[in-house]
């Protein structure tokens, strides 16, 4: 981290209060971040969530498409984001055991990375298997929402650790 950005906050102004940063100076590269969540259901919530026997349909289609859409829309839910165009937003899902593992990839190139969006993203997708499954179980735990990695950009490369649940 370079010694001007330790002297500040690049979100607030000299007085003290809240300003988007200004990205129309830095470089547009591509970039890309993907994002997960985690969602812990009961062995019988997920029986039937993989038979698709759930009383609201196809969880894991519907979640992907609430993915995608929410990291569209991230910048109209957080307040300091750019709006982005986005090349691509996907959502993915893992299923292991009682859990439903949720990747959400986005891409752009542009001035500012994506971390936001694949991160809303797949907030927005674990919400939605817990709205669909709720009829049927209501202790479900949406967990561990990080960023995995990104790349491009200034800082370049980062990628997380491994995590155990």
């Amino acid at each position: 981290m370079s010694e001007q950005r330790d002297k500040h906050f690049s979100h607030l102004d000299e007085t003290g209060g809240v300003r988007m940063v200004d990205v129309g100076g830095k470089a547009a590269t591509q970039r890309i971040a993907v994002a997960e969540a985690v969602v812990e259901l009961s062995e019988e919530t997920m029986r039937l969530l993989e038979e698709r026997a759930l009383p609201k349909g196809d969880v894991l289609t519907c979640a992907k498409i609430a993915g995608i859409m929410a990291a569209k829309r991230t910048s109209e839910l957080i307040p300091m984001c750019h709006p982005l165009s986005l090349s691509l937003a996907d959502v993915r899902f893992r299923v292991e055991g009682v859990h439903v593992f949720i990747e959400c990839e986005t891409r752009t190139t542009g001035p500012t990375g994506v971390e936001m969006e694949a991160i809303v993203g797949a907030q927005a997708a674990a919400a939605t298997i817990y709205d669909m499954c709720k009829a049927v179980q209501r202790d479900i735990v949406i967990r561990r929402v990080r960023l995995l990695r990104k790349e491009g950009g200034r800082s370049g490369l980062f990628q997380a650790r491994d995590m155990p649940l």
